[in-house]
């Protein structure tokens, strides 16, 4: 199935390919250093070349995201103001949320003391939005609904912070399940001018009972066999790196929290639970508090 939101394929910059077949959107970036003191153009001989920058790949749009390789000797880096987090070998993982900006910033500082900065395009997406000439429904949440609420919230919020030094942020993900696609990510109502909320992930009817995998290697970090009071019974399954998978409406877990999972390994049954009009597999994907599109992960399904 194609996606028409997805941004056509585009690729930057010089050095070594990092491949992904089914990358909607493909760059490459290597950033000159700059910030050098006297002290350190004297040490060194005149023809020696300048510092490698950053090399990354993935999706420049919003809601995509890059995984790369920090410059040689990195100390620290980070994306405009969020510190990244990176291996021995400087690999790290990245995002943009929904709603990013047209640009993006990133910088390193090396134990030398220079800095090294790559600056980010981030594509425009063409949101499927639909005008409504109603109002929103009045009114809010009843007390009664908050107090049952707040206690979902926390474990969800607990369970996104967890940090389980789970790998699977460096895997190709894959689909979780198969099925028409019947809500797609970002999408959004505007009621007379009023923007509603955009929905958070892709919705898969892949029918009551289906099973469902895991898209990539992870610890379970919440297993909500008592439904919530939208989600139903959510599985959230950390990837490392601040990735997260959360997997909405299941009629059955097959994991607990703490299991460590395997790519393509089941881990639930599609269901109706919390609030759904049917059986489907609500998708979502986070990096730290970006909400990203998952089929920028995956690609189209075949």
């Amino acid at each position: 199935m194609r996606n028409r939101d997805a941004p056509t394929a585009r690729t930057g910059l010089i050095g070594r390919a990092m491949r992904r077949p089914a990358l909607a959107l493909l760059a490459m970036v290597f950033a000159v250093a700059g910030g050098r003191t006297a002290a350190d153009d004297a040490a060194e001989p005149a023809a020696q070349q300048p510092e490698r920058g950053f090399a990354f790949a993935g999706a420049l749009t919003q809601g995509g995201w890059i995984r790369g390789q920090a410059p040689p000797g990195t100390v620290s880096a980070r994306l405009g103001d969020q510190a990244l987090s990176f291996d021995s070998q400087g690999h790290f993982f990245a995002a943009f949320d929904r709603d990013a900006g047209a640009s993006a910033e990133l910088v390193a500082v090396t134990h030398s003391g220079s800095q090294v900065t790559a600056s980010l395009a981030i594509a425009p997406r063409q949101w499927q939005i639909e005008h409504v000439n109603a109002a929103a429904r009045p009114g809010g949440s009843s007390e009664a609904f908050m107090q049952r609420r707040a206690p979902e919230l926390a474990r969800i919020a607990a369970a996104r912070a967890l940090d389980t030094q789970a790998q699977g942020w460096r895997q190709d993900f894959i689909w979780p399940a198969r099925g028409r696609i019947s809500g797609r990510f970002g999408s959004q109502r505007v009621y007379r001018g009023a923007p509603g909320a955009y929905h958070s992930g892709l919705d898969i009817a892949a029918g009551e009972g289906a099973t469902y995998v895991a898209p990539a290697d992870g610890v379970v970090v919440l297993a909500a066999e008592v439904p919530f009071s939208l989600e139903g019974k959510l599985l959230i399954i950390d990837h490392g790196n601040g990735l997260n998978s959360a997997f909405l409406h299941s009629s059955a877990l097959l994991v607990a929290e703490g299991d460590h999972v395997r790519q393509g390994q089941p881990v639930g049954r599609v269901g109706a639970t919390g609030r759904a009009t049917g059986p489907h597999l609500h998708w979502s994907i986070k990096w730290r508090d970006a909400r990203l599109d998952p089929l920028l992960f995956t690609g189209p399904m075949d």
